[in-house]
């Protein structure tokens, strides 16, 4: 694992990615290799570079890696920070220009998710009231006070907007699980950040809509009981509306209301990726009664995952029940999460077959996934066995954070 993501992912990025002539990384590197200096440049990607490099930072403390966190950290503070009116820009052009300026709270998200990780690795403040400021824009902007849990997306100065797709593959419902998914995610990371950062008596910024923030700072009981609070909310939505009771799988897509939309989807990748940050989030939170709720959920997500798996230990994407259409190619980010969210289930509750599960599928990432000649993982390979050269190796959707977070999260896991 430490192989893989030092000489594999993390090289790839640090040596092919990084834009000389206009600052931060390129946007786009496609499936036959090839760099397209001129492309747009997205939030999330920007945002999953900044996390990958700033964890590998704090897992493996080579400088080499500060030195790339710190160049995606100033950048995106200093371009896809909305100076007039919060938030995050979607997109920018190759010069750093905003593009597409829409608030999508999927990737205000993985910016909270970056700018904590760099926080927890570094200990700067810089960071933390960033991700404190982002935080304060999905609560005042995003959460629904009436009904509970997150809307997709707002217009750039955060009134109402028809479209609110993350992209064009999906439905246009207010709220899905893909951005809860997201949220959830770096609030845990967030509240671990400031438990540890209170710790060490280095931050004192108290969210609050339009704060000034102070230069220097500590972190007082207000801030992260705030946030521990959003996190505890966002547990219990993942358990009362999202898990679907009767299938264990988790629904995709909702109303304001949370009645079900888009028909019977399950997508297999991430009920395995969800099945481990939920976990993940409660033993976060430290409460004993939550987690003693969650654990049995659990389990069950990640065995409602398993009707993805093939039996070469790959797992397919998703499948519509209603149409009968399975989308089974082998993604890059599904075998990820699939080795780590067996072995969550392996490490915590001692499930020898969890762990085959995982070692399975890491042999069919190695075997299958891993372009060992160019750098990175391809994109994905098709049912048939035949590469998947039309998708980016490197791009909008392609970023470092998948395969790198399962590489780290071994080798944490395993110390």
């Amino acid at each position: 694992m430490r192989d893989v993501v030092e000489n594999n992912i993390l090289s790839f990025w640090s040596t092919k990615m990084v834009d000389h002539e206009n600052g931060g990384f390129y946007g786009r590197i496609d499936g036959n290799e090839q760099l397209h200096a001129d492309a747009e440049k997205g939030a999330i990607l920007n945002a999953r570079i900044l996390w990958s490099f700033s964890a590998a930072y704090r897992v493996l403390g080579k400088p080499e890696y500060l030195d790339m966190a710190t160049r995606a950290k100033d950048y995106f503070i200093d371009h896809f920070i909305d100076r007039e009116y919060g938030g995050v820009y979607w997109s920018l052009d190759a010069k750093g220009n905003p593009l597409n300026t829409r608030k999508q709270f999927y990737a205000i998200g993985f910016a909270i998710y970056g700018m904590s990780e760099y926080a927890r690795a570094t200990g700067d403040n810089e960071a933390l009231e960033c991700a404190l400021q982002l935080f304060d824009c999905i609560e005042e902007h995003a959460l629904d006070h009436e009904y509970g849990g997150y809307i997709e997306a707002t217009a750039r100065d955060w009134s109402p907007i028809e479209d609110m797709r993350l992209s064009p593959l999906d439905a246009n419902y207010p709220k899905s699980q893909n951005t809860h998914l997201h949220i959830i995610e770096p609030y845990a990371n967030l509240y671990r950040c400031l438990r540890e950062m209170q710790s060490k008596s280095s931050c004192s910024y108290v969210p609050a809509i339009g704060a000034v923030l102070p230069i220097e700072v500590s972190v007082p009981r207000e801030t992260v009981a705030r946030v521990e609070a959003a996190l505890r909310n966002i547990i219990g939505i993942f358990t009362d509306r999202i898990l679907n009771p009767e299938t264990h799988h988790l629904d995709l897509f909702f109303e304001m209301d949370w009645k079900r939309g888009a028909g019977r989807l399950e997508s297999y990748g991430h009920d395995i990726e969800c099945s481990w940050l939920m976990h993940e989030a409660a033993i976060v939170l430290g409460d004993a009664d939550v987690l003693a709720r969650m654990e049995p959920i659990v389990q069950m997500v990640a065995e409602a995952s398993a009707k993805g798996l093939r039996p070469d230990g790959s797992m397919i994407h998703e499948a519509n029940l209603d149409t009968g259409h399975v989308d089974d190619d082998l993604h890059w980010w599904v075998q990820a999460e699939n080795v780590v969210g067996w072995y969550n289930i392996w490490q915590y509750f001692g499930d020898e077959d969890a762990l085959t599960r995982a070692f399975r599928c890491w042999e069919y990432i190695k075997a299958k996934i891993i372009d060992w000649d160019n750098g990175e993982w391809h994109w994905s390979r098709h049912p048939d066995g035949t590469l998947n050269t039309v998708d980016d190796k490197a791009g909008f959707w392609k970023c470092p954070y998948h395969n790198s977070r399962m590489c780290l999260e071994i080798i944490e896991r395993s110390e």
